[in-house]
């Protein structure tokens, strides 16, 4: 064999190699493609489990404030036809002509007590008089009678039972005679 005929030979075999590792490189190239890929996807799935996460965590954070906050409601809403009691109580003592004023102030002392302590737990009476807008969120008509004039159509005539909030949120809405 002449130097030529070897040189020939040699340049087959380079260029043999040289396809076979461009070959490989393809293959190698499309099987990174297929890992960059499957890579993605899976950070795409971790980044959705991680904000479902902390939208669990966050969610039940909330609920968690939210029921200590009403955790007492229960026992206040047992408390609040005591309240009433106290109010009618003081309503009727005060028509008392020949009664003590001591008995009367012991009343209401015990009465202020009692609102100041339910107030520092976060229960409120909802501010409702005669000639008040009708509101659904905060009052429950038990009646309608004719309104005595034009101006207290829709609107309240009278309270039958106080309503009351606990932080903001309605435990007993205020029962009300509305005029039509």
């Amino acid at each position: 064999m002449s130097d030529k005929e070897k040189e020939i030979i040699e340049d087959q075999d380079i260029q043999n190699q040289t396809e076979e590792t461009s070959t490989g490189e393809v293959v190698e190239v499309n099987e990174l493609e297929e890992l960059k890929t499957q890579l993605g996807e899976e950070k795409n799935k971790f980044l959705r489990l991680f904000a479902e996460f902390e939208n669990y965590k966050k969610r039940t954070q909330k609920e968690r404030v939210d029921l200590f906050k009403t955790a007492n409601q229960e026992v206040l809403q047992a408390l609040l036809p005591v309240c009433d009691d106290f109010e009618r109580a003081l309503e009727n003592i005060q028509k008392i002509e020949n009664i003590d004023q001591g008995v009367v102030e012991g009343v209401e002392l015990i009465q202020n007590k009692l609102n100041s302590t339910l107030e520092s737990k976060g229960l409120a009476k909802i501010e409702v008089g005669a000639g008040s807008d009708f509101d659904t969120d905060f009052h429950e008509a038990i009646t309608q009678i004719p309104a005595p004039s034009e101006d207290l159509k829709g609107k309240i005539i009278d309270v039958v039972e106080t309503g009351y909030t606990l932080n903001e949120k309605v435990i007993r809405f205020a029962k009300v005679v509305v005029g039509n």
